[in-house]
């Protein structure tokens, strides 16, 4: 009798309370004949290395703690097969990436970087300030021009804790929604679009919904065509097993990225059709037999 193959879908505590598309994987991948398992990221007594491969999926909470958690994924990697690969989650996990996107041409939202010790230079206009590392906007906030000195304030917190600070404009058209597109093996797979997050003024709220008002979305050929762009910047050969482009439409109305998603964003495999997971699990079942 053959052994199935074993694909850990890396999560965290709180994912396997709260990731509803985590059960559908599971269930999914063992129909197709794999011994899938769901298992927290840092759990201690799970062998990485018994795993054909290992699928990052909602390892929540990774941002507080960036250097352990680049190290577990540098520590699988080093056994196994692990999607998506050690570097991309590497570069990924540090939004300044949005720099180099936009010195290869992939029109982003104008971000600035200050790091502890650089002089804080705030837009005019409303804005945002983010930590450079962070997940569901946690940590940040959206400022009137009036709150520079609540900003200066959340900057200097942001650096005491280790932290470079970003600062964007706040996006005037934002509120006809966020884009999310979503890539399965370098296909596009399903779209979804949601209300704008940072909605209270001046207010750090690690508790608000990360995806309010979600709904199906129907991508423009302009918006199919910047998430194609902004994948194209990724460093690394290998096509990812997953990738999501948030973005939104700018002054203007042409989309720029707000994000690239390629470590453990919400794939929203339940609004997808059916299509979604079953693109995902023939993907995951191809690369853990191919190693």
């Amino acid at each position: 009798m053959s052994v199935a193959i074993r694909v850990a879908l890396a999560t965290s505590a709180m994912g396997l309370r709260w990731d509803v598309d985590l059960p559908r994987m599971v269930e999914a991948l063992r129909e197709r004949g794999v011994d899938a398992v769901p298992v927290a990221w840092d759990a201690d007594d799970f062998d990485w290395s018994q795993c054909a491969a290992v699928v990052i999926r909602s390892t929540w909470g990774y941002a507080d703690r960036w250097p352990e958690y680049l190290a577990w994924v540098d520590a699988v990697a080093a056994v196994t097969r692990i999607d998506n690969p050690a570097e991309v989650v590497r570069w990924n996990t540090d939004k300044r990436y949005l720099r180099e996107l936009a010195d290869r041409g992939v029109p982003v939202v104008p971000t600035r970087f200050v790091a502890s010790g650089e002089d804080v230079v705030l837009p005019e206009g409303p804005f945002v300030v983010k930590p450079a590392v962070s997940a569901g906007a946690r940590d940040s906030a959206r400022y009137a021009e009036h709150h520079h000195d609540l900003a200066v304030r959340h900057i200097t917190a942001l650096h005491a804790a280790g932290a470079t600070a970003m600062v964007q404009p706040y996006l005037s058209r934002i509120d006809e929604g966020e884009r999310a597109l979503v890539f399965l093996g370098g296909a596009f797979s399903h779209a979804m679009r949601k209300g704008p997050v940072l909605t209270d003024v001046g207010v750090v709220d690690n508790d608000r919904a990360a995806h309010p008002g979600l709904a199906p979305h129907e991508p423009s050929a302009a918006e199919l065509d910047l998430a194609a762009g902004a994948l194209a910047a990724v460093p690394g050969q290998d096509t990812h097993l997953y990738a999501r482009v948030d973005m939104a439409l700018g002054d203007d109305g042409s989309p720029v990225v707000m994000e690239l998603e390629l470590v453990e964003p919400n794939l929203f495999i339940t609004h997808s059709g059916g299509h979604g997971l079953r693109r995902f699990t023939d993907l995951v079942h191809q690369r853990a037999v191919a190693g």
